[in-house]
């Protein structure tokens, strides 16, 4: 227990190493481990693969019966008369949310 009055009032200055802050600590070659190779950004391969055309064509066509949907949705809400002559907001929000919901469960 001798000593410990001493530990308080040295702090932090007790220990006088330097520890390298930002780019400087990132310089060292201290590392225990050895960086991955970079992945390539286009592999030619896949192009001759049917999996990236199938990908291709399921985005395609889900994009569009989205787009198509809910846009013709939003196009039928016009100014009603009464209450019930039209879709309305909560009919555009469904629209997109179920939308969605089918699409995902139906390409994903």
């Amino acid at each position: 227990m001798e000593g410990q009055g001493e530990d308080v009032r040295l702090g932090a200055n007790k220990y006088r190493e330097r520890q390298p802050i930002g780019t400087a600590a990132q310089t060292q070659d201290t590392k225990d481990y050895k960086e991955p190779p970079a992945a390539p950004l286009v592999e030619p391969a896949e192009l001759y693969s049917w999996s990236f055309y199938r990908a291709g064509i399921a985005e395609f066509v889900a994009t569009f019966l989205f787009l198509y949907i809910t846009v013709l949705t939003v196009m039928g809400v016009s100014k009603p008369s009464t209450k019930c002559s039209t879709v309305g907001i909560q009919g555009i929000a469904w629209a997109f949310g179920g939308m969605i919901f089918a699409l995902v469960y139906c390409t994903a």
